[in-house]
């Protein structure tokens, strides 16, 4: 089936000028991260896709590979505020969220409870190693993940927006750990896997960081930008036959679903995805297309988010574990199976 050609003019002029501005910032955004971090456009690209379509990501990597980093650089080129909270496992909901504390008022004498506002109080928030706290603290997170508000004795306050949480879960050391259930788990939209830099790259940060440099980063869209390009996101058309695709591709995860027609899914697959996977990959894909200057959102978007909105929403089952099939080669496989 032919794609569908969105044209300019189904788009508002306002909200164009705002997507081309979104593009032009996209490719100067690089440029200024590159003056910290090497390499990784890849993880860098979906991490804004994420944030632009306003969903939350789990990053898995071993420490070293300037995760957090790359964070702080990408909340200081947005002027947006930026917290960091170590996971371990004494760590309490309120040590998250807040907590209320008595304070006198020194003009009166009386005491009153004040509520402390929490590091989850900010726009771009870095939960390190989640997976090393108990599931009451990562629920506390989780909640707010959802709601976009925290509530505390009775009392509900609106985080700041936009609000946008980058985890990190440590694939080495599991002893002692936490697994986040499924349900948590799809909570994010993207499982995005930092792998090692190459030679040349590690050569060039091992030069950037054993030297005396002083960089300067530039300011790019800011907070209020970044809400209004979120809205506008949501705005663009997308082809029917791309949303029929990535419902397709969603629905084939599901083994009672894929039935006879896709056996390796009955056979391997204890649990597929939910719906939610379907709205993040028509999501991703608008934003994937923006980001390179298209207003058409196609199956080659789909395709390019496929992985990191999939692979943690695909569960094995025991089977498929013994013999070694993960989740990504079934996700690959079914891309496979949907071009024949």
């Amino acid at each position: 089936m032919e794609e569908k050609v969105i044209s300019e003019k189904e788009i508002g002029k306002e909200d164009l000028e705002q997507i081309k501005k979104l593009r032009d910032s996209y490719a100067k955004l690089k440029a200024e991260m590159h003056k910290v971090i090497v390499g990784q456009d890849d993880i860098l690209e979906q991490i804004l896709v994420a944030m632009f379509a306003k969903g939350h990501c789990l990053l898995m990597g071993v420490p070293g590979l300037a995760k957090t980093l790359m964070i702080k650089t990408l909340s200081e080129i947005l002027s947006l505020n930026f917290k960091r909270i170590q996971f371990t496992p004494d760590l309490m909901p309120s040590d998250i969220t807040g907590t209320e504390i008595l304070r006198e008022n020194k003009k009166t004498g009386e005491r009153d409870l004040e509520f402390v506002k929490g590091p989850i109080f900010a726009n771009i928030l870095l939960a390190d190693e989640i997976n090393r706290t108990p599931p009451k603290t990562q629920a506390a997170l989780l909640e707010a993940m959802q709601e976009y508000h925290v509530t505390a004795n009775g009392i509900t306050m609106e985080l700041p927006l936009p609000f946008f949480v980058l985890a990190t879960q440590n694939p080495i050391e599991q002893e002692g750990t936490y697994p986040l259930p499924e349900a948590q788990l799809d909570r994010f939209m993207f499982n995005l896997i930092i792998k090692y830099p190459t030679q040349a790259e590690e050569i060039d940060i091992v030069k950037n960081t054993t030297s005396e440099r002083e960089v300067k980063l530039g300011k790019m869209i800011d907070a209020k930008e970044i809400l209004e390009l979120q809205k506008i996101i949501r705005k663009i058309p997308v082809p029917e036959n791309v949303v029929e695709y990535a419902v397709k591709l969603v629905g084939l995860t599901r083994p009672e679903e894929a039935g006879s027609k896709i056996d390796f899914v009955k056979q391997y697959v204890g649990w597929g995805a939910s719906p939610r996977a379907s709205q993040y990959l028509i999501l991703g894909g608008k934003v994937r297309a923006v980001l390179e200057g298209r207003y058409n959102v196609s199956k080659d978007d789909i395709k390019a988010i496929a992985l990191p909105v999939l692979r943690h929403r695909v569960i094995v089952n025991f089977y498929g574990e013994s013999e070694g099939i993960s989740s990504e080669k079934i996700i690959e496989k079914l891309i496979q199976e949907m071009e024949k």
